[in-house]
């Protein structure tokens, strides 16, 4: 919005000193991350406030698990203080015209909402079971769909090849076309196919995997900054001419609005941390959860940079892929022996190693820490050829 009315004020030959640092990517960025700080400690208090007020807190089922009962009756539904935020420091410094930006902000408002509504079933009709995961899935799916098709066929988007960027290959570039089993028109259809629907998977694993995270104070907020900074950083080199030609990586104009709006989600997860830390005066509930890792996988694509998420959210997946690995031995186990079985004491792994008697302060602090280390080995991998 910012932009937009500089833009205004130019036309009409006013010349406001600094403005035309709003041209500046990296300006608008710690702009964006400063706002999201700001608004998320200005609205923090307030909505914590209210939802205290309103009765809105977390119904416990007894797990089990050291100082799990204590937090019964926190706020819950934090998660509108990390929107608001993002979206106020959104709109008023990105770029508004933006394609990227307009489908990263329906992405937090379409996942929000999702959020929104299972955490509304579990408060208000105390159904602890929420939306059901058919249609939590559904709204997934649909949303990822949309993105898909607005990758393939919009004319504001580059669309002429499906490439996307990987290490260890020539020219960091992995080509769709690949994968497909057939050649000629029948092979392009085939690879768009495939494109897609890796695109929907992306979005899916992504918003599901920061849901499953979501079990400890802090742990969900601090594993997603790190990753929020390395996304950002990398829209911002593939969105510069000279930093995408030096990393040896795709160019993709427009793309640094992308680093924009992921300094904004930067900064409100870091001002909701500050609520949300141990012991936590709120937690984000699925409101929150679903938005983020729905915003992490839209934004990876818009970048193409998918296929480096297995190792940049890799806390994500391996939360995951433990609540996976668990299910489907315990039905086998079940199946075969007629008594269920387990891998880990509880998952998602975060309760595994809670079960272990390892203090939750002391397992988040270690997960944000991992966040760090694959964070940096993400960027890393980007110069290695």
């Amino acid at each position: 919005m910012i932009q937009l009315i500089i833009r205004w004020l130019a036309s009409l030959g006013v010349d406001i000193p600094g403005m035309r640092l709003m041209s500046y990517i990296s300006f608008k960025a710690a702009l964006a991350a400063v706002l999201g700080i700001l608004f998320s400690l200005i609205f923090g208090k307030r909505i914590i406030a209210r939802l205290r007020a309103a009765q809105i807190g977390e119904t416990i089922r007894d797990l089990g698990l050291q100082g799990q009962m204590e937090k019964k009756g926190t706020p819950t539904m934090g998660g509108i203080i990390i929107i608001l935020s993002l979206l106020l420091s959104a709109l008023l410094v990105c770029d508004l015209t933006n394609t990227y930006v307009q489908l990263l902000v329906l992405t937090t408002v379409w996942c929000g909402g999702l959020g929104f509504a299972d955490d509304s079933i579990k408060v208000f009709r105390h159904d602890k079971e929420g939306l059901s995961e058919k249609k939590k899935l559904l709204g997934q799916f649909i949303l990822g769909l949309f993105i898909a098709l607005m990758m393939c066929f919009s004319p504001t988007i580059q669309t002429d090849s499906i490439v996307t960027t990987i290490p260890f290959v020539k020219a960091h570039e992995f080509d769709y076309f690949w994968l497909s089993p057939f050649k000629g028109q029948l092979g392009v259809l085939c690879t768009w196919g495939l494109y897609m629907l890796m695109i929907i998977f992306v979005i899916l694993a992504c918003s599901n995997g920061a849901n499953l995270t979501d079990g400890m104070d802090g742990l969900s907020t601090g594993v997603s900054i790190p990753v929020g900074v390395v996304t950002g950083v990398m829209a911002w080199l593939s969105g510069d001419v000279l930093n995408s030609d030096y990393l040896n990586t795709m160019y993709i104009p427009g793309a640094g609005e992308v680093a924009v709006y992921m300094a904004a989600f930067t900064g409100a997860l870091l001002g909701f941390l500050w609520f949300n830390t141990y012991p936590a005066q709120v937690f984000m509930g699925d409101t929150g959860s679903l938005m983020i890792g729905g915003v992490i996988g839209v934004s990876a694509v818009l970048i193409r940079k998918e296929l480096l998420l297995p190792l940049l959210c890799g806390i994500f997946l391996i939360e995951s892929l433990s609540v996976l690995l668990q299910r489907g031995w315990f039905k086998y186990t079940k199946k075969q022996y007629g008594e269920g079985r387990r891998i880990f004491l509880m998952a998602p792994l975060h309760h595994h190693f809670q079960k272990k008697g390892i203090p939750e302060p002391r397992i988040v602090t270690r997960f944000i820490i991992v966040s760090i280390l694959l964070g940096m080995g993400t960027l890393a991998v980007m110069k290695i050829r």
